[in-house]
Formats: structure tokens, C-alpha cells, sequence
């Protein structure tokens, strides 16, 4: 799976830090989300969609293996 939180996190001028404190969780599960090392829980993805104003797919997609 992708996602473009890293365009997102951009596009607000946040960090990783400031994202993880947002959807309460820590900066490395933001690392580890963003750099697709761990899939997040629903839950999570729809908290990090609604931080960026977007709907969860607009934020992840499935890639052609997955």
C-alpha cells in the first residue's frame, strides 16, 4: 500500500512530530506509515485522513501486489 502523507504533511508545513502529536500517536509510527514499512489500522488511516481534509483513499492506495 502507498500514500502520499508526505505530499500532505507538506502541503501543511507539519512534521512527522506535529502529525503523530495530532493523531495521537508516535513520530516513529509516522515514519514507519509514511516510508510504507507498517499499514496502518483503519482507525489511524481515518484519523490521518481527516487531519488532511481528504478521504482515506485520497491518502492510500493499493499498489498492483498488494
Amino acid at each position: 500500500m502507498k500514500n502520499t502523507i508526505k505530499v500532505e504533511r507538506a502541503i501543511l508545513d507539519i512534521t512527522q512530530a506535529q502529525l503523530a502529536e495530532r493523531i495521537k500517536v508516535s513520530r516513529q509510527t509516522v515514519n514507519a506509515i509514511e516510508s510504507n514499512r507498517y499499514v496502518p489500522s483503519t482507525i489511524l488511516a481515518l484519523k490521518i485522513a481527516r487531519t488532511f481534509g481528504k478521504k482515506v483513499e485520497d491518502i492510500f492506495s493499493l499498489e498492483e501486489n498488494d
